[in-house]
């Protein structure tokens, strides 16, 4: 069944770049199945491309607000376009990252401790409190970003005001954690219209030595390893798994996700946080999920553009 596709990219977030590498390659695989698929810039005119595209479905490959984070979803929800990834509410909920983990707290998933802080708080005292918690030991994130943008880990201290200030220039109140040491592992979650959803194998992330997986790591082909399975006892790989598919559920996500997690001592389990329209660029992480599951990239846009679709039916 040939499908007409508007894939949106780009728009004015940190992450557009990364936003318009990976739509690319969403476009020229799906340009190998369906006839009329469109890409579109996320701009002041999105709504008279959409008219004049007149999709059977929409495919927004964006990263970070406006476009991840229910925004866009709302706009096409108004229009009445069918689209692939998260409705408004599970997409609003999974950009922010405190609000996502009081909802993992509640259904008794294993995350760290946090601490939230707001322009208006006082920053000094902020910070006495953030030492008597955690320590010294601490990773800064924005709470409504995603790719690293604004995060410092911080295992060996440092100072937490500019890492604050750099976490506050992408706006929205700041979000420090305790410093967990472990192993970067991921898993992919696949969830389409009319079959239970599953995860992909997991995926453990290797950088450099002292070198973390930060936004260059990310995208810099050569600069990081995926290794997939992620070389853990099968039980914890089960383990992980079955987090990711219930972080998915606990948020009411659909279609797909991406569940990012540190891994200490084998067994130790922290999920950090979901991604709900995670990467589709050539370094990404959820094709080679993917992959390994049996979809090639091709089939698996396709499969993600079917399931909008039979949705909408």
């Amino acid at each position: 069944m040939d499908v007409n596709v508007a894939v949106i990219a780009g728009g004015v977030s940190p992450e557009a770049e990364v936003s318009r590498s990976s739509a690319s390659e969403v476009v020229a695989a799906l340009r190998q199945r369906h006839t009329t698929v469109t890409l579109l810039e996320l701009d002041e005119g999105i709504a008279d491309a959409l008219a004049d595209a007149d999709p059977d479905v929409v495919f927004p490959v964006l990263h970070g607000p406006p476009g991840e984070d229910g925004t866009v979803q709302g706009l096409l929800e108004i229009l009445g376009y069918p689209y692939v990834g998260s409705d408004v509410h599970g997409s609003a909920i999974g950009m922010d990252k405190h609000a996502s983990k009081a909802l993992f707290r509640a259904a008794g998933l294993p995350v760290l401790d946090e601490i939230l802080i707001g322009p208006e708080d006082d920053l000094d005292a902020a910070i006495a409190s953030t030492r008597n918690r955690f320590g010294t030991a601490v990773a800064v994130k924005p709470t409504r970003l995603g790719s690293a943008l604004g995060t410092t880990p911080m295992p060996d201290g440092g100072d937490l005001h500019d890492a604050i200030a750099a976490a506050m220039r992408f706006g929205g109140p700041v979000m420090i954690e305790p410093f967990a040491a472990g192993r970067e592992i991921t898993v992919g979650v696949f969830d389409i219209e009319g079959e239970e959803p599953t995860a992909w194998p997991t995926i453990e992330i290797v950088t450099p030595p002292d070198e973390w997986y930060d936004y260059e790591n990310k995208y810099t082909p050569g600069n990081s390893e995926h290794i997939v399975p992620a070389p853990l006892p099968e039980a914890t790989q089960a383990k992980l798994r079955d987090i990711a598919i219930a972080a998915h559920d606990v948020l009411g996500l659909r279609d797909l996700s991406r569940a990012d997690f540190i891994v200490a001592d084998d067994s130790e389990i922290w999920l950090l946080e979901i991604n709900t329209m995670p990467g589709m660029t050539p370094t990404s992480l959820y094709p080679d999920g993917a992959r390994a599951a049996g979809y090639d990239f091709e089939s698996l846009v396709d499969a993600l553009v079917r399931s909008a679709f039979r949705r909408a039916e």
